[in-house]
């Protein structure tokens, strides 16, 4: 028998991938994980099906890991053991296999204690978990890492880091013709590699048609050779749809790597690209071209989702699909679909926009006549395809470069007849609209990435109209100008107020309000989010939405005023600072990351994730719960929940100003 404490001889025996089928078990990754490498890093253990010692021990070998050893002293598991009694999936008092101790064979049982065991007895398996750390720059995907899911007629083949089991790039569907509709792929029985992303889908200089590409992040991958997957044991699934305007944007994007989201929230994540601008969004008035293609795309990748996540442990009856930005319009249109129904049981939206100027058309849907009008017959005649036989044939002639780099670019969601029937989502006939429970809500000062930074000597009035915000609102009671020496920031702040509620945060009060008033959604959560860290690429009007830099905090002191800007929730919400290598700012950067991602994905405090946050040992986090108290569901008392740190409930706010803005509560009532 090969003694695995020598790790390189375990690495070196683990010569292929792995899969539940050839250990005859399913596969967890458990892990203690506080978003740090810590000397928590080492908590983490791999957990088998019932077998006997040999069995067991081979098991690990063919993982290329170990038996887990007590004895290390310094793996703390027994927050991984609680957790295993926490999901029903074993009993208090259940035995593990563990590695022998003087030759004595030893198991550890869920309370901790130290027991032995007659070699022929099948118990459950702890193994170490060696895989390492991945992040923006490195991941290991060689042989020893790697773990294959037969899903969809095929043997998919991903690889196992520290935290997650991570699929890349798997195919949802082939690459359909120019403007027409993707199919679902059905897999061909062959190996298929999953162990990088798929190109991203065109955009300007970058990307590819050839596009139809999404990811897995899981903590589980199931067992389904004799008895099938128990469906019991299947973990909800968030399915992300990013943002980009609807003319850029990847699932592969490092910001909303799944892997810690999947790992402390023990849920499947998944995230998919979508056919963007022209190529995602044209429609023409020929009677063919009806647009929606790019919307078309994230329908094809839910439905493969929900033929195939329960093989790599998701519940494809507890889909939430979830995103920000152009990502939230897409949801808002999905909850709107007659094509989506059915396909995915919760939805939360983060800055949507809506309402007024540039926000105006997520929310509410051209006609194909008006897209023509609007940028349709500006696109033909800048391709000299106006006057073709067939213009849509003409534009398949020229490549997706060109296309992609149109002065004008078709990014509109309309009204073509089968997959949005309206000119935007009907709040008063709940048969209309999918009936889930839906969370949305706004960055604080979201509206200060839609608006540029106003000129030395430019007044209110001309910037307001420059913005494409009403002039007659400001200066007043309402919306005042802050009197300070640097009169341009005055101008912006004023402005920029206005764009938050005008293009996001009055239509998302309407939203909820109208939900509650006719019973649409079962139930619906809102929020504003006053903590943010903006992303190093995407920082509008630089430095204003970036915390300010002093000699105590050289990264950004996130005590005191800025702007907290669109996207400045992100790094919070999939916990991807480190990945990034970039710093905590503060003592609370962490724990807000700690609280965020557990607290959207359960809505409620005590109630849903009490005892979960128990079980997993976070302490800290479950502490800050207990002191804030639940995240109560907006109702008559027009409650939200207030992201910060400390968080809390209050009443919406700005509700006189969207009045004034023709923007009111009951403006969908």
């Amino acid at each position: 028998m090969v003694n695995c404490g020598l790790v390189f001889l375990c690495l070196a025996i683990a010569a292929k991938a792995v899969s539940p089928e050839s250990l005859d078990s399913d596969i967890s990754i458990i892990i203690h994980n506080d978003l740090l490498e810590s000397p928590l890093a080492d908590s983490g253990v791999v957990v088998l099906d019932a077998r006997n010692w040999q069995e067991a021990t081979e098991s690990c070998q063919k993982l290329g890991e170990s038996l887990w050893d007590i004895a290390s002293g310094h793996q703390d598991v027994q927050n991984n053991l609680d957790y295993l009694v926490y999901q029903g999936k074993y009993h208090h008092g259940q035995q593990f296999w563990t590695a022998s101790n003087h030759r004595k064979l030893s198991t550890i049982d869920t309370n901790g204690r130290i027991n032995r065991a007659s070699a022929h007895e099948r118990l459950p398996v702890i193994c170490t978990q060696r895989a390492p750390y991945s992040n923006m720059t490195f991941q290991d995907t060689s042989a020893q890492w790697q773990v294959t899911v037969n899903s969809n007629n095929e043997y998919i083949t991903g690889f196992r880091d520290r935290v997650s089991f991570r699929f890349l790039g798997i195919r949802y569907a082939k690459q359909p013709k120019r403007w027409t509709y993707s199919q679902l792929r059905k897999g061909n029985s062959k190996k298929v590699s999953a162990l990088d992303y798929g190109s991203d889908c065109a955009q300007g200089t970058e990307g590819s048609e050839d596009c139809h590409f999404l990811n897995v992040w899981t903590p589980y991958l199931p067992n389904g050779k004799q008895n099938g997957i128990k469906k019991k044991n299947l973990k909800p699934v968030m399915f992300w749809i990013h943002g980009g305007a609807f003319t850029g944007g990847t699932g592969s994007d490092p910001t909303m790597d799944g892997g810690n989201l999947a790992s402390r929230g023990d849920v499947v994540v998944v995230t998919i690209n979508y056919r963007l601008g022209a190529l995602g969004f044209l429609a023409l008035n020929d009677g063919k071209t009806n647009g929606n293609y790019g919307l078309a795309d994230q329908i094809t990748a839910l439905e493969w989702v929900r033929r195939n996540i329960q093989d790599f442990g998701g519940d494809p009856n507890r889909i939430t699909i979830f995103g920000q930005s152009a990502g939230a319009a897409s949801v808002r249109a999905l909850l709107a679909s007659p094509k989506a129904r059915g396909k995915f049981a919760g939805a939360i939206m983060q800055s949507n926009l809506g309402g007024l100027a540039y926000g105006t058309t997520y929310s509410k849907y051209y006609t194909i006549q008006q897209e023509m009008d609007i940028v349709g017959h500006a696109i033909l005649n800048e391709t000299n395809c106006t006057h073709a036989v067939s213009p849509v044939e003409c534009l398949r002639a020229l490549p997706a470069s060109t296309i992609a780099n149109l002065a004008n670019s078709a990014r509109y969601l309309v009204v073509d007849g089968v997959y949005l029937q309206h000119s935007e989502l009907d709040l008063k006939h709940p048969s209309s609209t999918a009936k889930v429970p839906i969370l949305l809500g706004t960055m604080r000062d979201d509206g200060a990435a839609f608006i540029s930074y106003p000129t030395a000597g430019q007044t209110l009035k001309s910037f307001l109209n420059e913005s494409g915000l009403p002039d007659t609102i400001a200066p007043s009671p309402l919306f005042p100008v802050p009197s300070t020496a640097n009169k341009t920031l005055d101008i912006f702040n004023t402005t920029s107020r206005i764009a938050t509620d005008g293009m996001l945060r009055c239509i998302d009060e309407a939203t909820v309000q109208a939900g509650l008033q006719h019973r649409i959604f079962p139930d619906i959560y809102y929020y504003e989010f006053n903590r943010s860290y903006q992303m190093p690429g995407y920082s509008p009007n630089f430095p204003v939405c970036n915390a300010p830099i002093t000699a105590e905090f050289p990264d950004g002191d996130p005590s005191q005023e800025y702007f907290k800007c669109h996207s400045g929730e992100l790094f919070y919400v999939f916990a991807s600072f480190r990945r990034q290598g970039l710093p905590f700012r503060d003592e609370f950067d962490l724990p807000m990351c700690w609280i965020l991602g557990r607290v959207l994905r359960g809505r409620r405090g005590r109630r849903l994730i009490g005892g979960f946050l128990k079980a997993r040992g976070y302490v800290n986090t479950s502490r800050e719960i207990e002191k804030t108290g639940e995240w109560e569901r907006f109702g008559k008392s027009r409650q939200m929940r207030l992201l910060q740190w400390p968080s809390g409930m209050r009443e919406l706010g700005e509700l006189e100003q969207c009045r004034v803005l023709g923007l009111s509560l009951d403006y969908y009532v």
